[in-house]
């Protein structure tokens, strides 16, 4: 009898490519099957490059590493599954060019993704490779919209209490899941290469997502009592993701400074709701390989400069 899993890891490993836009060969065998030898993984993504569902690049530097993305093909294959569907590649993510353009930021992307996934799987906890699903555009109407690097689905099923995290505090999605608590998260990766004031301002790009609710069409009027329009992040998710910022691409100097424009950005009186609301949390690249993201690297923002650190899943009124 034919091995029936062969068809079941080419699939994911297409799939995992496809959403998360490209992957070294050393991640991709992390994310897929870290259990056997790298070479497997390495004949698995040979084949399926002759296949012509996937290419390579080959860096210059770095030892010469090879970093995988799918082809147009491949694209337009899986998208047709179940699993993908509604996913929309942006434009060029297939391009060879853009992704060597692309490859600092889309990497660093993939192995905070990777974190994740590892750590759940030390944990007990349940995160598999197509829970991290990178730039899911959320509209804010006129044609702005709130894209996160990546958005994060995690079941927390261990029984250590992660820092309290278990979702009574109506802000990251802990309706009560069969053996454990659903969260979410919008993950911004950032390596440094915009000014911190540019990304505090990400913060009132997420407060105005939390509020913004379309305009609803004209009624008849008949209707003397019309409901309220609701939030369209409702439509999506029972409680609002939490927002965790990774900080890569400078020194520790370098992180304490990002982090203070981010804690200097919640004085804002527009960001009150928001912030009592929905945790934000921000902790060096470094710190999540290191340790893992439940471990207490994060700093809360807003916050205060006396050290504290909390876990990912830190649930604030713990």
């Amino acid at each position: 009898m034919t091995d029936v899993d062969t068809g079941g890891r080419d699939r994911l490993a297409l799939a995992v490519l496809v959403q998360y836009r490209m992957a070294t060969t050393k991640q991709m065998h992390l994310i897929l099957s870290p259990e056997v030898r790298i070479e497997q993984t390495r004949r698995r993504l040979a084949k399926l490059r002759e296949e012509g569902l996937i290419d390579r690049i080959t860096l210059p530097r770095a030892g010469r590493t090879r970093v995988w993305h799918p082809t147009p093909y491949g694209a337009q294959i899986a998208g047709e599954w179940p699993e993908l569907r509604g996913r929309r590649l942006p434009r060029g993510v297939v391009d060879r060019t853009a992704v060597r353009l692309k490859v600092g930021h889309g990497l660093t992307v993939t192995e905070t993704a990777l974190a994740f996934l590892q750590d759940a799987r030390r944990r007990g906890d349940v995160c598999r490779p197509l829970d991290w699903i990178p730039e899911v555009r959320h509209p804010l109407g006129g044609g702005e919209a709130v894209i996160p690097d990546a958005l994060l689905y995690y079941q927390r099923c261990s029984a250590d209490g992660a820092n309290g995290a278990d979702g009574a505090d109506g802000t990251s999605g802990a309706e009560g899941t069969r053996g454990g608590v659903m969260l979410r998260a919008f993950v911004e990766v950032d390596r440094a290469t915009m000014g911190p004031e540019r990304l505090a301002a990400k913060l009132t790009a997420y407060a105005r997502l939390h509020q913004y609710a379309p305009t609803p069409a004209a009624r008849p009027r008949q209707q003397p009592f019309p409901e309220p329009a609701q939030e369209t992040w409702r439509q999506r998710y029972p409680l609002f993701p939490r927002l965790l910022f990774v900080l890569d691409g400078t020194g520790p100097a370098g992180i304490i400074t990002r982090i203070h424009a981010l804690r200097a950005a919640t004085r804002d009186i527009a960001l009150a709701g928001f912030l009592r609301e929905v945790p934000v949390l921000a902790a060096a690249m470094t710190d999540l390989l290191h340790h893992g993201p439940a471990a207490p690297v994060w700093h809360p923002i807003p916050g205060t400069d006396h050290g504290q650190r909390v876990g990912w899943m830190h649930n604030r009124n713990s």
